[in-house]
């Protein structure tokens, strides 16, 4: 592994002008409008394209567990309606006068950024993500540009957005399939990529859900020898047939025990609380552990004399940024490389938020928004 990545190219400038009196469209979605309310048919406005906007007929739209805590005020108190996703797959049906990254007709996406200050050191960097005056969010923040209005994600037949935060999805892949890439994809390709994973390294998977998965592709993909960690004997067989090459019990000692040095970086995807002590074991010196799942309470404390002993890195990531993700998305295609993933329609949207919680899902759900325009 090499730390680090080239900097990928900043965003297009200078910024847009705020606009918050302009025409307006509507677009049939799916909304929350209290945290108990579930998800409901809606309509709701979007704005007409201005110069630097695209306008995409959204296709298929990946539902994440974050949405799941948004809609139910379970992080923070949301701001209702509230309409979620940010694994948004399309086409191009219009654009403002000075587009230039993208034409009608193309198949795009959007992630979970549609806009940052494009000013700091983290935007000029290419790592939006960071940005050190807010980026915003797809869904439910407030767009400082636009009278600090929120913003209404995925679950919805259209959206506008930004050229420079919207994405080329390529062809070869398949579109469904591709939609949580730009969320659950990048997520674990960022620290794997950072960390400069290649051929000959040993990576580590803990958990096996809709990160976890992902990641297994990902890091075969990227040559490297990959160890899933599961609580689970059941799920030994389905990570082998996502590539894995070796599968440890975490519940196990004895099967952790043999794991001891053999790993230079650990994606740890569980969301719950979890003791890093036996995971930590298991890398080598100058190795790393890297945290993205998010529990909803503390963590155990870290082993500080575990880190110091092997000079072990721990940390946290979270997405890319928009050139990352585009980096993502041809890998991707290079490798043919898409999510496992359910299709749901409008109608099972609830169903599918309770099951998501229950954990069965096998990886992602995607909603068919041909089934919201039915619905309308």
């Amino acid at each position: 592994m090499s730390l680090g990545r080239p900097k990928p190219p900043p965003l297009g400038q200078p910024l847009p002008a705020p606009n918050p009196r302009r025409s307006m469209s509507t677009a049939q979605a799916y909304a929350a409008t209290s945290p108990t309310s579930g998800l409901l048919p809606l309509r709701i406005e979007r704005r007409e394209p201005e110069p630097h906007d695209v306008e995409i007929a959204i296709a298929f739209c990946g539902l994440c567990h974050s949405d799941v805590h948004a809609v139910r005020s379970e992080w923070r108190p949301s701001r209702y309606p509230l309409v979620p996703g940010h694994e948004i797959v399309g086409r191009v049906t219009g654009i403002g006068q000075d587009v230039t990254l993208h034409a009608i007709g193309d198949l795009v996406g959007v992630g979970c950024l549609v806009d940052s200050c494009r000013e700091c050191v983290s935007c000029e960097e290419g790592l939006e993500q960071y940005c050190e005056n807010g980026s915003t969010g797809t869904y439910g923040v407030p767009d400082r540009r636009r009278g600090g209005e929120p913003t209404q994600g995925g679950y919805a037949t259209s959206i506008v957005v930004d050229e420079n935060y919207c994405l080329r999805v390529p062809e070869s892949l398949d579109p469904a399939a591709a939609a949580p890439l730009l969320c659950a994809g990048i997520t674990v390709y960022s620290p794997m990529r950072y960390f400069g994973v290649e051929a000959g390294d040993s990576v580590g998977v803990a958990g096996l859900g809709g990160l976890g998965h992902m990641a297994v592709k990902l890091a075969k993909a990227m040559g490297a020898e990959v160890t899933v960690f599961t609580t689970s004997e059941g799920k030994a067989e389905a990570a082998r047939a996502l590539g894995a090459d070796r599968v440890v019990l975490s519940s196990d000692s004895a099967s952790m025990a043999q794991a001891r040095d053999s790993i230079d970086l650990i994606i740890d995807t569980v969301a719950a609380a979890h003791d890093l002590g036996p995971y930590l074991r298991t890398i080598r010196r100058d190795g790393a552990l890297i945290q993205l799942g998010l529990p909803p309470g503390d963590m155990p404390p870290v082993p500080v004399g575990a880190l110091i002993r092997k000079r072990i890195a721990y940390g946290g990531s979270m997405i890319g940024g928009i050139a990352e993700t585009q980096e993502m998305l041809e890998f991707c295609a290079e490798h043919n490389i898409t999510s496992d993933i359910e299709m749901v329609t409008a109608d099972q949207l609830n169903e599918a938020y309770d099951r998501m919680v229950a954990g069965d899902v096998k990886y992602r759900f995607v909603l068919d928004i041909a089934s919201v325009k039915e619905k309308a």
